[in-house]
């Protein structure tokens, strides 16, 4: 046996998307990172050892404007463009390649953390053995972060922490059980399936259950094309302890994985599986809950549901509240109960450290939530931008030499939104961006909305909504209409609230105007609405028998079109985000008419927002290219480094694996060819260019600090649009 002794400046044990990121972000930062992982690949319950689905804030595209960003959306963007097939083995390359990519982060893999030394509420040290090399490594640092999922860290360091469900009387949550007890989420084992293009036979192993013994058959769906994650219901061991009965958990799990399989290939209840064989089957149990430690703030329910605007916001999150019955796959239940708020909700910073011991961090399933909260923040993207933002703070208590709890909550919030992490509602305000003395101007901007060129109709049997960026006013609605007879058309404007929303909550107003029959005809619609700030608008058509809308088969940039569902019985009320859906509309829009806007000005890419927030704070050019925007500055300025984010379309709901194929390799808005050129001496010199850009955010440290008048971006193509968007434009002296 050797042993060793390291040391970093940061510890994160735990290789899921929490400590992945959270490991890039301290790295990032100036910070010597050791990366552990008990596994031999990266990326957790997302990785090819078990292949769970990464979702996040957006909810599987029911919430909008919410795919995260930072070092999560690189990785969901970069995926996209190597494997829009979903290939489990390409996801670990991904993941894999983004952490080598950092030279600070020193990568320790099949290495099982199991000792900690620890004393006066401080870790010294932890300790982990390699397996296959027989080493054993001990690692210090100042600070270390807990990513292990199940919390084995902060449980051995004595970090407070809480296991099961709390009482309703202690957090005054709806869906707490009245009495605490120490029931958890199951854990899961998938499986994959393919066509061999010939007949093969399943003899069952030993072990298989009769799953037509169980209540499985009647109470889940089976499916024989399913794969993967639509088995996300082959759940087991809440009633259990997840770690402690974890082998006995997977035996059960394997049995009615091969008891499903026996039932798909041998019962004859599904024709044309002869050819189907399995593919792969996880060995792995994806676990959902354990340990959740204890912060200086627990989150709740109400935090969610409530969509608190905490003051040391520092990530969000958009999943349901959804919790699973503690009997998993034999409930009688459904497989699992979701509530949704009305959009995404905020993440304080404190319920990312532990409350008892000073120096531990944590970021994933495992942070100081209550079991309802938990519900929606143990989704995998979540995790990760609460990886990133724990990774950040981490390197900032490095650098200042304080325990994480005194870092400086604005210092942290700055550096996140420098590094265009997942904060939603707050701006940049940045002393060291030159572009904030800046003037700004553009060669063109989107100055009205538009869309005139609908190519088919669509019936309104349901409730339409049409959602608008107001900005300053909102004056007039006309909509293109079919009306089978004459009739009237009644529309409700409604002030979605919270800038993050996109659903109607407070009415404006309403109008009913008469419709004469015949196609093809504008209505008008006075509303008259001039709020006092920036506003998203929803606007509700309610439904007409012999009334069509027309539909154009593109996006709007800022402009959401959506029908209404109704709930399920069972369903909790209200639930708008529930009812309002586009995915029949998905990168369409209804065609409508609402006048002139600002809310695509040149000023948009410096107003410090980098993420849609009542309105969608870009600039996008006129539709045509090239196009450019400038930054003037009324002296001379020195610039030494250039920071561009374009438009990678968060309101695309981008997946690691299978469950659907988004048809573009680039998000089409993002600006793929550009050169940044400054103003010396009256004449532009070209400082960058890039050519083939697939990426959001690109910073160039120039080669050489150029002294400038004017600093402008010029975009001359596009991966799909036909206008330029830019997100925000940076300058910053060497």
């Amino acid at each position: 046996m050797r042993e060793q002794q390291v040391r970093h400046d940061v510890t994160v044990v735990g290789g899921g998307l929490a400590g992945v990121c959270a490991a890039i972000a301290a790295a990032r930062l100036g910070r010597s990172v050791a990366l552990i992982n008990n596994r031999p690949v990266l990326g957790g319950n997302s990785s090819s050892e078990i292949r769970v689905w990464v979702v996040g804030a957006t909810a599987h595209g029911r919430n909008h404007f919410a795919r995260e960003t930072g070092i999560m959306g690189e990785l969901f963007v970069e995926n996209q463009y190597r494997n829009p097939e979903g290939n489990p083995y390409y996801w670990d390359a991904v993941v894999l390649d983004a952490v080598r990519a950092e030279p600070l982060i020193s990568l320790y893999l099949n290495t099982d953390v199991r000792e900690v030394s620890a004393a006066d509420g401080r870790i010294e040290s932890v300790t982990g053995w390699t397996m296959g090399s027989e080493l054993l490594t001990t690692f210090t640092s100042p600070v270390f972060l807990d990513c292990t999922g199940d919390g084995l860290v902060g449980a051995l360091a004595g970090a407070s922490f809480r296991v099961g469900r709390e009482a309703r009387s202690e957090y005054d949550e709806p869906w707490a059980p009245d009495v605490a007890d120490e029931v958890t989420l199951g854990s899961t084992l998938l499986f994959y399936s393919k066509d061999a293009g010939e007949p093969v036979r399943f003899v069952p192993p030993s072990f298989t259950k009769d799953i037509a013994a169980t209540s499985i058959p009647s109470r889940r769906v089976i499916r024989a094309s399913d794969n993967g994650c639509a088995y996300w219901w082959i759940e087991f061991g809440g009633e259990l302890d997840t770690v402690h009965d974890n082998e006995a958990i997977r035996d059960e799990l394997w049995a009615v994985v091969y008891g499903i399989w026996d039932h798909i290939k041998n019962s004859g209840s599904f024709p044309g599986v002869e050819n189907l064989t399995l593919e792969w089957v996880g060995a792995v149990p994806g676990k959902r809950e354990y340990r959740r430690f204890v912060g200086d703030y627990v989150l709740t329910q109400h935090d969610v549901l409530g969509q608190t605007a905490f003051d040391d916001r520092v990530a969000f999150g958009g999943w349901s509240i959804d919790l699973h019955p503690p009997g998993g796959m034999y409930a009688q239940e459904e497989g699992a109960k979701q509530r949704y708020a009305d959009g995404i909700y905020h993440i304080p910073y404190r319920i990312l450290y532990s409350r008892n011991v000073t120096n531990l961090m944590m970021a994933g399933r495992n942070v100081s939530a209550s079991h309802v909260a938990f519900g929606t923040t143990r989704v995998q993207a979540t995790t990760a931008v609460m990886g990133e933002a724990a990774g950040t703070a981490a390197a900032l208590a490095v650098a200042a030499g304080v325990p994480p709890r005194s870092v400086e909550v604005g210092e942290l919030q700055r550096t996140l939104l420098r590094q265009d992490a997942s904060i939603v509602g707050l701006p940049l305000v940045d002393p060291l961006d030159l572009a904030s003395s800046a003037s700004v101007s553009a060669s063109g901007s989107l100055s009205s909305l538009a869309v005139e060129d609908g190519s088919s109709v669509w019936p309104l049997e349901a409730d339409a909504g049409l959602v608008l960026p107001v900005h300053p006013s909102l004056p007039s609605l006309e909509l293109l209409v079919d009306a089978a007879a004459d009739t009237s058309l009644t529309l409700e404007l409604y002030d979605p609230g919270p800038g993050q929303n996109y659903v109607p909550r407070s009415l404006v107003s309403s109008s009913t105007v008469p419709v004469p029959a015949g196609s093809k005809q504008w209505v008008r619609f006075d509303l008259s609405w001039a709020p006092s700030s920036a506003r998203n608008a929803f606007v509700l058509v309610r439904a007409a028998p012999g009334v069509a809308l027309y539909v154009a088969d593109r996006p709007t940039p800022g402009v959401l079109s959506f029908t209404r569902r109704p709930l399920r019985p069972q369903d909790e009320r209200p639930q708008p985000l529930r009812e309002w859906t586009n995915r029949e509309l998905l990168r369409r829009t209804f065609c409508f008419r609402s006048g002139s806007t600002e809310a695509f000005a040149p000023d948009r890419a410096v107003d410090g927002y980098l993420r849609p927030f009542a309105g969608p704070h870009l600039w996008v050019s006129s539709p045509s290219l090239p196009a450019w925007l400038q930054l003037s500055w009324p002296s001379p300025v020195t610039v030494g480094r250039v920071e561009l984010i374009g438009d990678d379309d968060v309101d695309e709901d981008l997946i690691n694996l299978h469950r659907h194929r988004t048809p573009f390799p680039v998000p089409p808005p993002l600006v793929r060819d550009y050169a940044v050129e400054a103003l010396v001496s009256g004449a532009w010199v070209e400082v960058a260019s890039v050519a083939g850009n697939r990426r959001r955010r690109r910073v160039h440290e120039l080669a050489a600090p150029v002294t400038c008048d004017a600093l402008r971006v010029v975009v001359t193509a596009t991966n799909g649009a036909p206008a330029a968007h830019v997100v925000a434009l940076r300058a910053y002296a060497p």
